[in-house]
C-alpha cells in the first residue's frame, strides 16, 4: 500500500460522512497517473502554491491602494488569513483539510491589478465582461504554464467558481471557503482601516458589537464558533440567524463607510485610467503583448480583448504602473 493509498484510507475512517473524500473525486480534465505520496487534493493545493499566479497576489491592491505601510493586507495575505480560517473550521469538522485549503488558495488568483477597481475596469471594457472569480478558473484551466493550466480536480474548480457571494459550491469545504472569504475580508479589512485612521472600533454600530463581538480578535471567535456549532455533523455549512444578519450588517456598514470611503479610495480614478489606458493601446498594439500572450492570440483560441483581458488581470500592481509609464510617461532625451 502506498502513503497515498494509506492516507485515502484515513481518511474514510476519521473523516465526517459529509467530507469529500479524495479517493471520490470527480477527477481532472485530463488523466494524470496518481501520485504515490500525495492524495489529489493535497497535489492540487502545491500546484496552486507554486503557481506564478498565487506569488503575483503578494503585490496586487487588497482595498488600499499601494499604501505607505509594511502591515496592509494585499491579496496574498488576504488568501492567507481565508485559507488559516477555512482550515480550522474543516479540522473542526472533519472535513477534508487539503481540499479546502487547495480552494481557499486558489480562489483569487484570477484578480486584477487595483483591486476590485481594476476589476470593475475590465468588466466595462470587454464586451464578454469582466468577473475575478471567473477569471481565477481560467488561470488555473487555461493560463498557468504557458497555457496548459494546472490540470485540477473539479471540485476544487468548482470551489474557487463558487467562492462569491451568491456561489453555490458543491462540497461543504467549497462553502466553508465562502464563508471564511467574507469572515476574513471584513475583519481583516477594519483592521486595516483603523490602522489608516479612517475608522475607529466605535464607528461600528453598538448592536453589531453586541452579537459579533468588540474587536478583530472577538469577531472571528464568534463568527468560526458559530459556523461550527451550527454545522457540526450536519450535511450544509451554515450560521445562527442572529449572527449571519450581524455579519451582513457589518458588511454593509463597511461597504458604506470604507470600500467607497474618499481617503480608501481617493486613487481608484487614476487606476482606472491607467488600466483603460493600457486596454487601448493593448488592443491597438497586440505586438507589445508579452511572448506568452502573442502566442495564445496566434493560435486564434481566444479574440483579442479577451487576450488583452488575461494579460492585463495577471499583472501586479507595480507591473501595470510601469507598463503605463513606459508607454504614456515622457522619458528625458538622452543625446
Amino acid at each position: 500500500m502506498t502513503i497515498r493509498e494509506s492516507t485515502e484510507q484515513w481518511e474514510s475512517v476519521y473523516l465526517s460522512p459529509h467530507a469529500s473524500l479524495s479517493r471520490d473525486s470527480r477527477g481532472r480534465d485530463r488523466y494524470e497517473p496518481p501520485c504515490d505520496i500525495r492524495p489529489v487534493y493535497q497535489r492540487d493545493r502545491d500546484r496552486i502554491l507554486h503557481c506564478k499566479s498565487f506569488r503575483r497576489l503578494k503585490h496586487k491592491t487588497q482595498v488600499f491602494l499601494t499604501p505607505r505601510g509594511d502591515h496592509y493586507r494585499t491579496r496574498l495575505t488576504h488568501t492567507l488569513e481565508v485559507s488559516q480560517i477555512a482550515r480550522t473550521m474543516a479540522k473542526a469538522l472533519r472535513l477534508n483539510e487539503d481540499l479546502t485549503e487547495a480552494i481557499a488558495l486558489g480562489h483569487d488568483l484570477g484578480h486584477t491589478p487595483f483591486g476590485h477597481a481594476g476589476e470593475r475596469v475590465l468588466n466595462d471594457l470587454c464586451s464578454s465582461g469582466f468577473a475575478h472569480y471567473k477569471q481565477s478558473v481560467r488561470v488555473v484551466e487555461k493560463l498557468e504554464k504557458s497555457g496548459k493550466g494546472l490540470n485540477l480536480t473539479w471540485e476544487v474548480r468548482d470551489g474557487i467558481l463558487n467562492h462569491r457571494t451568491s456561489g453555490s459550491p458543491s462540497t461543504l469545504e467549497g462553502k466553508l471557503v465562502r464563508f471564511s472569504d467574507k469572515i476574513a475580508y471584513i475583519n481583516h479589512d477594519i483592521d486595516d482601516a483603523i490602522r489608516a485612521g479612517i475608522l475607529k472600533e466605535e464607528d461600528i454600530p453598538l448592536s453589531y458589537r453586541q452579537v459579533l463581538g468588540g474587536s478583530t480578535r472577538e469577531r472571528l471567535n464568534t463568527l468560526v464558533h458559530d459556523i461550527i456549532g451550527q454545522s457540526m455533523e450536519q450535511p450544509d455549512i451554515r450560521m445562527s440567524e442572529e449572527v449571519e444578519e450581524g455579519m451582513h450588517a457589518l458588511r454593509n456598514f463597511m461597504f458604506n463607510h470604507v470600500y467607497t470611503n474618499p481617503i480608501a479610495k481617493g486613487e481608484e480614478v487614476k487606476a482606472r485610467n491607467m488600466l483603460e489606458g493600457l486596454f487601448t493601446y493593448y488592443m491597438d498594439h497586440p505586438e507589445e503583448l508579452s511572448e506568452e500572450f502573442k502566442a495564445m492570440l496566434a493560435s486564434g483560441r481566444d479574440p483579442l480583448e479577451i487576450v488583452v483581458c488575461d494579460y492585463i488581470s495577471g499583472m501586479t500592481d507595480q507591473y501595470a504602473i510601469y507598463k503605463f509609464e513606459e508607454y504614456f510617461v515622457p522619458k528625458a532625451w538622452n543625446a
